[in-house]
């Protein structure tokens, strides 16, 4: 941050800048906790050597604060993966099921939003698209802020809903399904190049939440890259130029995280290692009749507030997923 050319790329700089911000603000709290740590030895051995018993509540009473305090830094410790510290790009997809499927997908949406919001991460939605009735078929967010994808990445697949439906006039019991994918985002100057000739640049009008323009310029854009058959669509930026340049930037995140897959996959198979495709796989239930539960079928965390997950208290499922992944990668 310090060399004479560092400003000369604002968004690198600014990339720089909130992770180095990111990292003294964990240093500070990690100091902090250390000295309080010294200064409650410190109490233990004097209320021990006067035989205070009201010092000797003190240093339990201290202790236990301590503790809480320690147990929530240990959730950076958590946060230890390859991409954690990165942006993240999340799509939500209604599954099969009509306007109960898309009903779920914005509940989902909500949610993510809401979690978001909690953990003071920054969210933009670059493209929607709205059920006929209610609800959404799919949405495209970008989540910057330190650890986007760490916190979210325990949120990717399938996710299943049971429930007593608000559009059956016989009020039938439902099961819907809607797809969550959570990537990394990865910097422009990644080593991925992207070959035009690869590309079908389509525009179209937007009915986003793009502005006065919207729907009266054919501001909308959709890429598809022709090799692979990946398909990016943006139509909420303001003009034609950043919804191509926001496309552009989620078809490469789309890309290197294809490539990725694709070396782990080889490097299972060199193994002679075999894992089921997690698309088909639903992740977690959430169960809102005939009784309250929500249960990750990884970790097989489950609570009975349904009402606040659904309101984006996602704290201990992502914590609990953090753990449960390291312990798979340490098997």
């Amino acid at each position: 941050m310090s060399g004479p050319s560092f400003w000369k790329d604002a968004d690198a700089a600014r990339r720089v800048s909130q992770r180095a911000a990111a990292l003294r603000g964990e240093l500070m709290e990690w100091d902090a906790l250390e000295r309080e740590a010294g200064d409650l030895r410190e109490l233990a051995a004097l209320a021990q050597s006067e035989g205070d018993r009201s010092l000797g509540a003190e240093v339990e009473a201290t202790q236990a604060t301590l503790v809480r305090k320690f147990e929530e830094l240990e959730f950076y410790v958590l946060l230890s993966g390859s991409h954690d510290a990165r942006n993240a790009l999340v799509a939500i997809h209604a599954g099969t099921g009509g306007t109960e499927a898309q009903d779920w997908a914005e509940m989902l949406l909500r949610m993510l939003l809401r979690y978001a919001e909690r953990r003071g991460l920054g969210v933009r939605i670059v493209d929607e698209h709205r059920g006929a009735e209610a609800g959404i078929k799919s949405a495209t967010l970008s989540v910057e802020g330190p650890y986007a994808y760490g916190y979210l990445r325990s949120e990717h697949g399938v996710h299943r809903l049971v429930r007593i439906s608000p559009f059956d006039a016989e009020k039938m019991r439902h099961t819907s399904f809607a797809l969550i994918e959570v990537l990394p985002e990865f910097p422009d100057d990644a080593a991925l190049v992207v070959d035009p000739k690869d590309l079908r640049i389509d525009t179209y009008l937007s009915s986003g939440h793009g502005g006065q323009s919207v729907q009266t310029t054919y501001s909308a854009v959709r890429i598809v890259h022709l090799p692979t058959g990946i398909t990016v669509t943006c139509q909420n930026e303001r003009s034609q130029s950043q919804n191509k340049e926001t496309a552009m930037k989620i078809l490469r995140t789309r890309l290197l995280a294809r490539r990725e897959a694709e070396r782990r996959a080889e490097r299972a198979e060199l193994r002679g290692e075999y894992h089921e495709a997690e698309w088909g796989n639903q992740i977690r239930s959430y169960v809102l009749h005939p009784y309250q539960l929500v249960k990750d079928h990884r970790t097989k965390f489950e609570s009975s507030d349904t009402v606040g997950v659904l309101d984006g208290r996602l704290e201990p499922f992502v914590e609990s997923f953090l753990k449960w992944s390291k312990e798979q990668k340490g098997k």
